[in-house]
């Protein structure tokens, strides 16, 4: 026992020296709380962070992944505190519990920079600035697009039986898309039948459906709050000898997603299986180096930065929506 202790206390002492080591030789370091590796867009935004803060780059990434749990980001948050990194970034699981660790950060002075998910704190001086989608914009121009769908089809809005395989209940995404869901639902008239989490995966997208099935025998919309979700949903339906696409008229149930990352769910697009994916972009390395960069200069970024994302189907029916006032085109594929 007292040997473990002491290894336990020996790697704390080399990893701390490291960080010296590494910050007297002007490496910039990055201490990045990922909150897990729940889906395909979480592993290629990983990926975009490992791949901006090289040392190439001039820059060390301390990479910690949370596992879906809150306690292990806050843990992990504390790790770096202790460190003394330079900048701490945090993809945060949900959107509440942070004020405490985040104070502990501000009071060591270090900048957070958060990513992907918005965190709600009490002051929002606890976090220099915010990197990632408009959730809700997504979810409204995704159903903007069942919309104009519909109407070009001729498809009464009581033809429209909606499940909603929500992602992650509390964070940002889930609470977005939801909410762009049912403001759409509430000014079209639609049904929305049922809304159950699938947490952003695929084998809960697929074991959710499968019970929707059981309990629903009109269901003709998926809206699925991830790609990953998605492609579990579609194999539930296809096992439960029903067919996927988007002519809903004539028997098909329609699978409407978000993301656009992983390939199998493209794929889907351009064989019709999916209907209309709302772009979330998973790049977002670059956009907090550039960020970082302000920093190191004794500038400011902007408190919130939203990056530009597009609509993708196969189906040419719809070739552009608008939302409040701004046109979006749709990015058709094809083979």
């Amino acid at each position: 026992m007292v040997s473990c202790g002491r290894d336990a206390a020996f790697e704390q002492e080399a990893e701390a020296t490291e960080t010296a080591s590494l910050k007297s030789d002007r490496y910039i370091v990055v201490g990045f709380s990922q909150l897990g590796a729940e889906s395909d867009w979480r592993s290629a935004n990983t990926e975009s962070m490992k791949e901006t803060f090289t040392t190439e780059n001039g820059y060390k990434l301390i990479l910690e992944d949370g596992q879906q749990k809150q306690v292990n980001q806050i843990a992990a948050i504390r790790s770096f505190i202790q460190q003394d990194v330079d900048y701490i970034v945090l993809a945060p699981v949900t959107e509440t519990g942070w004020d405490t660790v985040l104070q502990e950060a501000k009071d060591a002075g270090i900048p957070v920079i958060i990513v992907d998910r918005m965190v709600e704190v009490s002051d929002e001086d606890l976090f220099t600035c915010w990197v990632g989608s408009d959730f809700e914009l997504e979810g409204r121009k995704a159903a903007e697009w069942l919309n104009q769908y519909a109407s070009q089809k001729n498809i009464a809005a009581e033809e429209i039986h909606i499940v909603n395989i929500q992602g992650t209940i509390g964070s940002s995404a889930q609470i977005g898309r939801s909410r762009g869901l049912l403001k759409a639902v509430n000014k079209y008239g639609w049904e929305l039948m049922a809304e159950v989490t699938g947490d952003f995966t695929q084998a809960k997208g697929r074991e959710v459906m499968e019970s929707l099935l059981k309990k629903y025998d009109n269901i003709n919309v998926v809206y699925c709050e991830n790609d990953n979700e998605a492609c579990g949903a579609i194999e539930a339906i296809e096992a439960a000898g029903k067919k996927v696409g988007s002519n809903i008229t004539d028997g098909d149930i329609m699978v409407i997603s978000f993301d656009g990352v992983k390939q199998q769910a493209m794929d889907y697009v351009i064989e019709d299986k999916i209907a209309c994916i709302a772009e979330c972009n998973p790049l977002h390395g670059p956009r907090v180096k550039a960020a970082i960069e302000l920093l190191e200069k004794g500038k400011t970024p902007d408190k919130l930065s939203y990056v530009d994302e597009e609509l993708f189907s196969a189906n040419e029916t719809v070739k552009a929506i608008t939302v409040d006032g701004i046109t979006y085109l749709v990015t058709i594929l094809s083979k």
